[in-house]
């Protein structure tokens, strides 16, 4: 099996990795955030995506 290199999400899904430019990008745009913003939610709740999304709800 190949790797589709169309597929620009992240790897895994359940994690947020401000590392790679273009998972800031997919994350900015599935969480409808700006960098800054995703950066803050990442530093305050961890890596872990659900939990980036439920701090981002609480505000």
């Amino acid at each position: 099996m190949s790797d589709d290199l169309h597929d620009r999400g992240p790897q895994d899904r359940s994690r947020i990795n401000l590392s790679e430019r273009w998972e800031v990008q997919y994350w900015t745009k599935a969480l409808g955030v700006t960098p800054e913003q995703l950066e803050q939610a990442v530093k305050a709740a961890g890596s872990s995506a659900d939990a980036v999304r439920q701090h981002l709800n609480k505000r």
